[in-house]
């Protein structure tokens, strides 16, 4: 047996080490079940199955199917916004302008859904079934998520902005984050239809630097030559 198939062999057996592990396997399954199938279609017993446990410790683990969504969701956010503001600080603390800064910054951030995928596969299943989905957990997770890395890209572009690198400043740096995000993030997700066609290395490539470029005009300094080092 070659080792593809002795991987998915072992995948598919019971798990029978400690309930740290047993946890972190339903979760694996849970976010695979539930990032292909969605929240309304996924199955306990699927779930169950992916993860090599049986339904019996799955629910030992955790009460209910809203309890374990829950729990991957703002788990999945959480360690996702945190290896996006990881991509911030890589791309803002450099000695190269901040144009080139910036450009870096976007392609490394738009190719976060090829790192997380299991991630932005759940992700996408929210959008559809938005109304289905427990009101409090999509909240926490905008809060967790989104809007955390949000305030992380803000806090960056407000540090860019009092280097005198750009007109970003307090009372717009809100609107800076968002509009990079959009400029970033809006241009790929419109031509892949949030992803559902897949887009080459290239023409995600020129959507992102495009939309780079948009905002450095959008936020450059009146009078200046171009913008300095970060």
């Amino acid at each position: 047996m070659n080792k593809t198939a002795n991987q998915m062999d072992m995948r598919h057996r019971p798990i029978r080490r400690g309930t740290p592990e047993r946890r972190q396997a339903i979760l694996r399954g849970a976010r695979t079940v539930f990032g292909s199938e969605g929240y309304t279609r996924a199955s306990i017993d699927a779930i169950a199955a992916e993860a090599g446990v049986s339904t019996r410790t799955l629910y030992n683990h955790f009460t209910d199917k809203e309890s374990l969504f829950r729990t991957v969701l703002l788990e999945s956010a959480a360690s996702v916004s945190a290896a996006t503001e990881a991509v911030f600080e890589r791309h803002f603390r450099t000695s190269a302008s901040v144009e080139q800064s910036l450009l870096d910054l976007a392609l490394d951030w738009a190719r976060q859904s090829d790192v997380h995928p299991e991630h932005f596969a759940l992700v996408r299943q929210i959008i559809p079934e938005g109304p289905r989905l427990p009101a409090d957990v999509l909240k926490e997770w905008e809060r967790i998520g989104p809007r955390a890395t949000r305030a992380a890209l803000e806090r960056r572009l407000l540090e860019v902005g009092r280097q005198g690198l750009l007109a970003i400043d307090a009372a717009n740096s809100a609107q800076a984050a968002r509009h990079l995000a959009m400029l970033i993030g809006g241009g790929v997700m419109t031509e892949s239809y949030f992803g559902a066609l897949p887009l080459s290395d290239e023409q995600i490539e020129g959507l992102v630097t495009d939309g780079a470029r948009i905002f450095l005009q959008m936020y450059a300094r009146t009078g200046d030559a171009g913008p300095g080092p970060v």
